[in-house]
């Protein structure tokens, strides 16, 4: 298991290639889920931000 810091890292570096497809959506999901525990503050506010993410990318 990754530290939360690094997760958030590979968290960033993912979402901000500004390829926002349902590709890199899913991978940002499948990093949190593996990753980080269910009940963990970060997979919470990063599970957020990947739906906010999510919703502006088919605006």
């Amino acid at each position: 298991m990754l530290t939360e810091a690094t997760v958030e890292r590979m968290f960033r570096e993912i979402v901000s290639t500004n390829q926002n497809s349902e590709e890199t959506f899913e991978r940002a999901e499948e990093l949190l889920e593996t990753e980080l525990r269910d009940e963990s503050p970060l997979r919470h506010r990063l599970t957020v931000e990947l739906e906010e993410l999510r919703t502006l990318s088919t605006k």
